[in-house]
């Protein structure tokens, strides 16, 4: 599996260019959330910042932030519906602009873009709704945008088996704009292929076009 990714600032479209793929870690199930645990640890941190949370204002801050963070958390169980390809459809189909918002696992500070997922089927199709769904599963965690881009086209390569499978992830990072640099503006673009898709130039672009972006290659 390769994949592309560019971190850019201003305006026009990025351009990608290939990297290698790095180990995959394997997907692991959702940890339990002790919400009583969480509220009293948040409440911990707020009086070390020197803040009273005896504060009308503050005193049910710790509570809401721990619910707010086990959402944040909590991927939405789902079942992929999939359906025999009957028709032997072998072109690309492509669901863009799909919204998603996760938390880097670095500064648990929230990054939010879109994805574009695409794949050409095998011998079964993907109920549309659910690439949403499977965007969202693995953005419902702390990630880093490299491990979710690879954990959507993994999970599709496997879960379908097509002939191919094509990710890209356009996010902004607030732990890039709010701290640090401050580089308001700018986003990370991150890609992955697999089969027809990484080896098929033609394929691979066409997936680009309709994605906004260009290949390099």
């Amino acid at each position: 599996m390769t994949s592309i990714e560019l971190a850019e600032s201003g305006a026009g479209r990025p351009r990608l260019h290939a990297v290698a793929a790095e180990h995959e870690p394997a997907d692991t199930p959702a940890p339990s959330v002790d919400l009583d645990r969480a509220s009293a640890a948040i409440a911990e941190l707020l009086a070390a910042f020197g803040r009273d949370i005896r504060s009308p204002h503050l005193a049910d801050t710790p509570r809401r932030v721990a619910g707010a963070f086990a959402e944040l958390l909590s991927p939405r169980p789902f079942e992929a519906t999939t359906f025999p390809n009957e028709e032997g459809y072998d072109d690309l189909v492509v669901v863009s602009g799909i919204p998603f918002d996760s938390l880097c696992e670095h500064h648990l500070l929230p990054f939010t873009g879109t994805a574009h997922v695409g794949y050409v089927p095998g011998d079964r199709l993907l109920g549309l709704s659910k690439f949403a769904r499977v965007v969202e599963r693995f953005a419902r965690d702390l990630q880093v945008q490299e491990r979710l881009t690879r954990q959507v086209a993994r999970w599709i390569d496997t879960e379908l088996q097509p002939l191919g499978v094509g990710v890209v992830l356009e996010a902004e990072h607030l732990c890039m704009s709010l701290r640090g640099v401050q580089a308001r503006g700018a986003r990370t673009v991150t890609s992955s292929f697999t089969g027809v898709l990484r080896d098929d130039g033609r394929t691979r672009r066409e997936f680009l076009a309709r994605c906004g972006l260009r290949d390099t290659e």
